[in-house]
């Protein structure tokens, strides 16, 4: 009886994530034994971890789901918010692992860091001023991407989180993605805050819809990482809130694959059509 009652639970689940729009393209890891901190090796006390805080959903176009610099992926997605791999291509810290999906814990697939405007060196100044910054993964079965992101200190004071460090970066991110002229005010935003806007790099535009969900993360401070720095005027380390972006891309450059295959589209239904003309 055992089993299927765990079955069950676990349909049950998997019911919840699909009905609830703000579950829409990704499982929950806490649903499938995994977790929604990090694993960072070496913390005082043990076993603190970091929140992925950001994921970008399933649902989002294909071609910002791959790790790419290139046809509009997701480094170039990020490259339209000002995010950069690291400076010189040379790691800054310990990688991060985390379990998505309650199998195994993964290593980050890298580190990105605000390049205040410069796409080329500017994640150098990042790394030694402090800034934004951002590690992620891909989970497996869905393809969604999970980020930890946060606003650390100067290299100078070993790259600690900043007061509220964890939901302001996350904050940030957002409202870079969707223009916002004045910054988010995390105290504001619940789990039915909702924003949309667009942002271009390389002649890709992207537009994105993004929706804060609770459920997923505790509004708490314990087993964070870096807890002591981060805590701000009494409240808990986090929020416990996870800003979901779905991404599409609205234009591409004319030399993409996608604009050649609609091109290709364009010709053949204009072919079609002169065929149809002809025989009638």
């Amino acid at each position: 009886m055992l089993p299927l009652l765990l079955l069950a639970a676990q349909a049950s689940a998997s019911l919840f994530q699909r009905d609830d729009p703000g579950y829409a393209g990704f499982n929950d890891p806490n649903a499938q034994g995994g977790s929604m901190l990090t694993v960072v090796n070496n913390t005082y006390p043990p076993g603190m971890g970091e929140p992925l805080n950001v994921i970008v959903s399933a649902n989002s176009d294909p071609a910002v789901l791959k790790d790419s610099l290139y046809d509009g992926g997701f480094q170039n997605y990020m490259l339209s918010v000002h995010l950069s791999t690291q400076c010189l291509g040379a790691q800054f810290g310990a990688p991060q692992q985390a379990n998505l999906d309650g199998h195994t814990n993964v290593s980050e697939i890298q580190t990105l860091r605000y390049n205040y405007g410069d796409p080329y060196i500017g994640s150098c100044r990042e790394t030694f001023d402090g800034g934004q910054h951002l590690r992620y993964w891909k989970q497996n079965g869905t393809g969604a991407i999970f980020m930890a992101v946060s606003i650390e200190m100067e290299l100078a004071k070993g790259h600690d989180i900043i007061r509220n460090g964890y939901n302001a970066g996350r904050d940030f991110l957002v409202g870079n993605i969707t223009n916002l002229t004045e910054p988010l005010d995390g105290r504001n935003l619940t789990n039915t805050s909702t924003f949309t806007g667009s942002t271009m790099f390389r002649n890709y535009t992207y537009q994105t819809d993004v929706r804060y969900v609770n459920g997923l993360l505790r509004n708490s401070s314990d087993d964070i990482n870096h807890y002591i720095t981060v805590e701000d005027d009494g409240l808990p380390a986090i929020d416990g809130l996870v800003a979901v972006l779905t991404v599409s891309i609205t234009d591409r450059p004319e030399g993409s694959m996608n604009a050649a295959c609609r091109a290709s589209v364009s010709v053949l239904l204009g072919a079609v059509a002169l065929a149809v003309a002809v025989l009638m």
